[in-house]
């Protein structure tokens, strides 16, 4: 009793156990949180985040251009003509610059009352201090009221004091050098075409800037020095993107639209074309920032495309308008969306999405008027536009036939029994194959399912390595056959991902090394056999629990080591002991504990794979590395990235 009352325990877990991380050192021990991860993408976020603190000033008018130099020793400079960071004591703490502050500090920055920018894409007071954290040495340069002012870090500490420099009669604004901590991204290097591409998108996005690049890398296609300012704004942009390619409007429809609708000011930018000479694409931003994963600025644009075409259809007497949805348009079809909007809101911090849910309601109604006036001035290239996306819709409607009767068909000649576990839907909308571990896991599985939608394949052990084998074996391999014959594809030359018998294919191994073995071979095949299925957005991982704990009635289900940590340190909410269980695999789960936290698409989390646009070809190589017939480049990679593995419990 005197243990309890003095909060003394004998397992070595008492208060001295939970730790207060400083803001920078919580940055550097989970930079996940904050920029996605250690990987390519996260650490050019990191310019990202600098150049859209410079977009910032430009769009409030205070910038007219903005440089971008990426320097022989792996530093990058982003440099800017605004108004300059404050340098001058911050009110809540005067023995430290507002500088210090914003680059020092979580959550600080100049963004949230709105008063000094109407928009922004730095929104969460996190990106300069995220950048400073993991950087083994950053400098500040500052020039304003006529004075140059200079502060350097090193992974978020300061190295001295903000000190004034020197006068500066005929320079302004921001500049940021910095050089990304190897002991962070390890061997990875900020490569001189990704940052092109970055810095010109920029000038696209907003016409009254100049963007200025320098690189002393030559890497062979990046130019070395290059200047970009395109009045013509987005269409410029689609018309370099598109080329050459033929269009069914000569010109696209492009438009920009102030507003201060729904007590939101803002303007939204677009430019959309289609052509049939290539897949469609669209690429969204908000406040200059991309955002990859689309969001309500995206569905108000599809929507006011949808409903005008339609409109138009009506109008014309086309009866066959009205089966068109926004699949058929987006198919052919090249467009950008931009919006600037104040306070937007984002899923997470690398803004890979936007949420606001007002924008949905302001593109939609900023575009629909442009679109009906373009369509009714230009009626040669509304007709083409028409024609384009019945036969569109026609064409997805017969495969929609096709597919019922393949479906049908397809399951009388699968003949496997104890195997595929099928479900009821006559159409591919919406049906899932959950590819699982064992018969066992299959077991649990089968009675956690939607049986309407939720289709089961049971694989014994593991698969073929596809790199690792010779060609002549994928044939006669039974678990490829198997597995071919359930999705309905051939594999190779022979795939089509137009036969796919389901919506999404999930693979849904076990929570620990065999199971994430399982899963990299089959990554491994679909992405050597099947890559059209990645690209098009089939493929998922499922996230099942590795732990369950439970304190009398409450129960909650943790994805590793460190949630089920985090859970324990702060309790579930009582006093009582709580139960620690490790699933060993699927199949210890009962059927309740899997539909709840994997297959049930309520409360469940899937991870969609995926291949990044601006470097496929590394995503080859690193397959071929890591799974290939060459155990020695495995060794090599093992080598070079063993320092940042983290110690888990096994």
């Amino acid at each position: 009793m005197n243990d309890l009352l003095s909060g003394a325990a004998s397992d070595g877990y008492d208060a001295s156990s939970i730790q207060v991380l400083e803001d920078m050192e919580h940055v550097r021990l989970r930079p996940g949180m904050y920029i996605g991860g250690k990987d390519d993408r996260a650490l050019h976020h990191m310019v990202a985040e600098i150049i859209d603190n410079s977009m910032d000033e430009a769009v409030a008018g205070h910038a007219t251009w903005i440089e971008v130099e990426l320097h022989e020793n792996g530093h990058v400079s982003v440099r800017d003509n605004g108004r300059g960071i404050p340098t001058g004591p911050h009110p809540t703490d005067p023995t430290k610059s507002a500088l210090e502050i914003i680059f020092c500090t979580l959550n600080a920055g100049g963004k949230f009352s709105g008063d000094s920018y109407q928009t922004s894409g730095g929104l969460h007071g996190v990106g300069s201090s995220v950048v400073n954290a993991l950087s083994d040495h950053l400098r500040v340069e500052v020039a304003r009221n006529k004075e140059l002012f200079a502060m350097e870090f090193s992974r978020g500490v300061p190295q001295d004091k903000l000190s004034k420099i020197g006068a500066a009669p005929n320079r302004r604004g921001t500049a940021v050098t910095f050089h990304p901590d190897a002991e962070i991204f390890g061997t990875l290097k900020l490569k001189p075409a990704r940052l092109f591409k970055m810095a010109r998108s920029k000038a696209y996005l907003f016409s009254g800037v100049e963007i200025r690049w320098k690189t002393a890398i030559n890497d062979g296609e990046t130019p070395l020095e290059a200047t970009f300012r395109f009045p013509g704004g987005l269409a410029d942009y689609l018309q370099e993107t598109l080329g050459t390619a033929t269009t069914y409007s000569e010109k696209p429809f492009a438009g920009s639209v102030s507003f201060d609708k729904f007590g939101v000011p803002g303007k939204v930018d677009w430019a959309i074309n289609w052509t049939p000479s290539r897949d469609g694409f669209i690429q969204s931003y908000c406040n200059t920032v991309p955002t990859p994963e689309g969001g309500t600025h995206e569905a108000g644009f599809w929507a006011a495309i949808l409903k005008g075409i339609k409109a138009y259809g009506e109008l014309v007497s086309n009866k066959k308008a009205g089966t068109i949805t926004r699949e058929d348009l987006t198919t052919g079809a090249g467009a950008l969306v931009s919006c600037f909007i104040r306070d937007p809101e984002f899923v997470g911090q690398t803004k890979d999405r936007l949420a606001t849910v007002e924008a949905q309601r302001m593109v939609e109604n900023s575009v629909r008027d442009h679109f009906d006036n373009w369509l009714a001035a230009d009626t040669k290239s509304a007709g083409a536009i028409l024609d384009f996306l019945v036969l569109r819709a026609e064409e997805r409607l017969r495969r929609r036939q096709e597919k019922e009767t393949a479906r049908k068909s397809a399951t009388k000649k699968l003949r496997l029994p104890g195997k595929l576990v099928d479900c009821s839907a006559t159409n591919r909308d919406g049906t899932e194959l959950f590819i699982v571990e064992g018969d066992s896991a299959g077991g649990s599985a089968k009675m956690a399912r939607n049986r309407v939608n939720q289709a089961l394949l049971p694989l014994r052990g593991k698969i073929l390595n596809v790199l690792g084998a010779a060609s002549s074996k994928l044939g006669s391999n039974a678990e490829i056959s198997d597995l071919c014959q359930a999705l309905g594809v051939g594999m190779g030359t022979k795939f089509n991902v137009d036969d796919l018998r389901y919506d999404k294919i999930i693979i849904m191994t076990d929570a620990d090394v065999d199971g994430a073995h399982i899963a990299s071979l089959l990554m491994t095949f679909f992405f050597t056999q099947m890559r059209p299925m990645i690209d098009q957005g089939h493929l998922y991982l499922a996230c099942p629990p590795l732990y369950r704990l439970t304190q009398g009635a409450k129960r909650v289900y943790c994805l590793d080591e460190a949630e089920r940590d985090a859970w324990l340190a702060k309790g579930l909410g009582g006093k009582a002991k709580i139960d620690v269980s490790r699933f060993k695999g699927l199949g210890e789960m009962d059927a309740k504990d899997l539909k709840d936290t994997t297959m049930n698409p309520e409360t469940r989390k899937l991870i969609r794979v995926t291949i990044d646009e601006d470097m496929p070809g590394e995503t080859g190589d690193l397959v071929e590395r890591l799974m290939g017939k060459k155990p020695e480049l495995r060794f090599e990679y093992i080598q070079e990235n063993a320092r940042f593995v983290e110690d888990v419990d096994v």
